[in-house]
């Protein structure tokens, strides 16, 4: 069955930049399918060139991929990317004063066929979606989400935290950076979300769940609608996500792409 894909983004309804960078697409000649969301940070300029070079470099990386690659290798080779990636980011912060403490936050997915590997640091996030419910599939490296662990704040204490945007890792803010991985497998009618916490911060799970998997609506529209629904819930920050889904019927197998 093929994978169906769509990403999305939207600069919200304040900011002055968007921050966030998308890609979704078909690796050929191997045949993988590459998502990958990023969410910039470090003001004008900064936050929007870390995501850039992190989602260019990583797209470089991995475009060459030799088709029929072992699972173990696929998690090697997406770990190597977003290594490189935060060599490239780092090294651009150390030598531009323009672009000094820049970084991003990064989540990814490299699938073969419907088995593959999430990768990911910072807060943005993965979810798999299935007819028993939404699974998270990262955890956030976040201050908040540390607190949250030890038992130092509740959850509903969490949502409303004043340092709820700090992070504890992120790309290219430090020369060395440990990518946290995930193997998955998408069953077929299971999806697959990657979205900023631009989404994530302003839509429920529970809404995210339904949305996702309401019957008969085509890929993008269910992304789309989730887009607004980030917006009509205050949408003070940039938003984006990307879907996989596989083979749902009456689908085609395109890439789509939706940006405002």
């Amino acid at each position: 069955m093929a994978i169906h894909t769509v990403h999305a983004t939207h600069i919200g309804n304040v900011r002055s930049v968007n921050e966030d960078l998308s890609w979704v697409g078909r690796i050929k000649p191997g045949g993988y399918t590459l998502g990958i969301v990023a969410d910039g940070m470090g003001g004008h300029l900064a936050g929007d060139t870390a995501s850039r070079l992190t989602v260019e470099t990583m797209v470089a990386d991995l475009g060459g991929l030799e088709p029929g690659l072992s699972i173990e290798a696929c998690e090697a080779a997406l770990s190597d990317a977003i290594l490189h990636a935060n060599e490239v980011v780092y090294r651009k912060g150390e030598s531009d004063i323009r672009y000094h403490n820049m970084g991003t936050t990064v989540v990814a997915v490299l699938l073969s066929g419907t088995d593959g590997v999430i990768g990911h640091i910072g807060d943005s996030r993965a979810y798999q979606v299935t007819s028993s419910g939404l699974e998270r599939l990262t955890d956030d490296h976040t201050l908040v989400n540390e607190l949250l662990k030890s038992g130092q704040i509740t959850p509903k204490e969490a949502g409303s935290h004043p340092r709820r945007n700090v992070l504890t890792r992120a790309l290219g803010t430090d020369a060395e950076v440990k990518v946290d991985l995930r193997r998955i497998r998408l069953n077929p009618g299971e999806a697959l979300v990657l979205c900023s916490d631009g989404l994530s911060n302003f839509v429920a799970e529970a809404e995210m769940l339904r949305t996702v998997l309401k019957p008969g609506a085509a890929l993008d529209d269910r992304a789309h609608k989730l887009v607004r629904m980030a917006l009509s819930s205050g949408g003070d920050d940039n938003i984006t996500v990307a879907l996989f889904e596989n083979g749902r019927a009456g689908q085609d197998a395109a890439t789509k792409e939706w940006v405002q």
